[in-house]
């Protein structure tokens, strides 16, 4: 051994954002980087964004380091090329941070000097096409959901690329990039960013003598990817990037699972200092985050530990959400729970029956007895549970994170007056003068100051500690203090 210290790896928690809107969101409640469609080039058709809409996130994103990917990730048409060509020199200009990309005829074009990240549409699942697409002039690859642990470790040893992973949301029947089911059936392509959905539907299965087997049931339709008990293991793998899914979802799912993520992650580094946040700043979460809470269609690791039985969501591609509990009394107009839950007025509730998953809403819930808005066929042993929960819901319209960069002050006098200096958690640093005529204080001013200039309101900032170092007690005026606060 050299004796040489590893340097931390640089670890981001990548977010998905329907519109800048829901990308600030994302960032402050502690996403390091976001990923958004442009118009018409985006995988994800309706979720396409402007670019005065991106430049806009993009200068959010920047004050807190962190980045934003733009996916401009179809397969393209030749007409198509000298339109995209100036679109990514758009976002050159406007400093988006990347361009998550699929058709490799991207890279004949004339490009200015813009990462470009490869999409998992590109269907990454061997060490061979990552060093392909590394040798390529990529910078990022996104992997394919379908690897296990191993299988991302071996390319991580034979690889320097950055690697990005999928931990949560939607899964694809398919192996990633490779479906065209879509467009065979209806004309609309998933590698143009129209996927129909065909997974979701219902099908019946048959032998080959005709008989059936299964009717009627969502045989494609997987449940939910979550690796949130495996994000240690996939740091331990080789991934720098771990990516929620989800630029449909709306800002409640963003912000729940964003903040869940972060929370994580941030356990993870606390014990493990050979980790590190990519980007600036805390997020204070005013909400406990809950996965279950958010739509899901039941979860899976997949194939992250090898092949699984229980990966389908069959009855249903609908979200099920959290189990509650089993039925326990029915009534006439009301039924009773068996749950530890509390039940409020305006919740969804479901359940499984011969048709696949049916629900209703809470009109009122008191006394231990829950009364639907109409009745459900319910009987006794039922399992229930809660794909919207309105209390949850509706805590997070409302503000539910703050983001602070750490910053410390350092006040001392000079021969003129006093110098303040402000450094960040990034070892940023700002000094100023003032020249003033020093006055000896009547009584100490220190705890006066550090009160006033802890006060950061609306800024970027939080004050970690103030180091004030003076000869002796002056008298530092207050409309001084309220300059040097703002």
């Amino acid at each position: 051994m050299n004796g040489k210290m590893k340097a931390p790896r640089i670890v981001e928690l990548l977010a998905p954002a329907k519109n800048k809107e829901i990308g600030k969101e994302a960032i402050l409640h502690g996403a390091d980087a976001v990923y958004i469609g442009i118009s018409g080039f985006s995988a994800r058709m309706a979720a396409g964004n402007s670019i005065e809409d991106i430049a806009e996130l993009v200068e959010f994103a920047h004050q807190y380091n962190a980045k934003v990917y733009v996916a401009l990730n179809t397969i393209l048409y030749d007409h198509e090329l000298l339109q995209v060509e100036k679109l990514i020199r758009e976002l050159y200009r406007i400093h988006a941070d990347a361009v998550i990309v699929q058709d490799m005829g991207i890279l004949q074009l004339n490009l200015p000097p813009i990462p470009l990240h490869a999409s998992t549409q590109t269907d990454n699942r061997t060490v061979e096409k990552v060093q392909f697409l590394e040798n390529a002039g990529f910078t990022q690859v996104v992997l394919a959901r379908e690897l296990s642990r191993d299988q991302i470790a071996e390319i991580s040893s034979q690889t320097s690329i950055a690697l990005e992973v999928f931990v949560h949301g939607a899964l694809c029947v398919s192996y990633s990039g490779q479906c065209y089911i879509s467009q065979a059936i209806t004309g609309r392509s998933a590698n143009r960013g129209e996927c129909a959905q065909i997974c979701r539907l219902p099908f019946d299965l048959q032998d080959a003598d005709e008989r059936i087997i299964r009717k009627n049931a969502h045989l494609l339709s997987l449940k939910d990817f979550n690796q949130y008990d495996n994000l240690e293991e996939l740091l331990d793998a080789g991934v720098s990037s771990l990516k929620i899914e989800g630029r449909l979802k709306d800002v409640t799912y963003v912000k729940n699972v964003v903040a869940a993520y972060r929370q994580r992650l941030d356990s993870i580094f606390r014990k493990r200092p050979e980790y590190v946040q990519a980007s600036s700043g805390r997020s204070e979460i005013n909400f406990t985050p809950n996965l279950s809470k958010s739509f899901n269609r039941g979860f899976t690791h997949y194939l992250f530990n090898g092949r699984q039985h229980d990966i389908g969501s069959f009855e249903s591609p609908k979200s099920i959400g959290e189990f509650v509990g089993t039925v326990k009394t029915v009534g006439r107009n009301w039924l009773s729970l068996s749950t530890t839950l509390t039940i409020n007025n305006g919740d969804g509730l479901c359940f499984m029956d011969k048709d696949g998953l049916n629900g209703f809403r809470v009109n009122r819930s008191e006394g231990g007895r829950i009364f639907p808005a109409v009745m459900p066929g319910l009987s006794a042993g039922t399992k229930v549970y809660r794909n919207y929960d309105h209390d949850f819901e509706n805590w997070l319209t409302k503000k539910t994170a703050e983001r602070k960069i750490a910053a410390n002050i350092f006040i001392r006098e000079i021969p003129t007056g006093f110098a303040l200096q402000i450094s960040d958690e990034d070892n940023h640093s700002y000094t100023f003068s003032v020249i003033l005529e020093k006055q000896t204080a009547q009584k100490p001013q220190q705890e006066n100051i550090r009160t006033q200039l802890s006060k950061t309101g609306t800024t970027l900032f939080s004050v970690k500690s103030i180091d004030i170092r003076f000869s002796k007690e002056w008298f530092i005026p207050s409309s001084l203090l309220g300059e040097w606060r703002k």
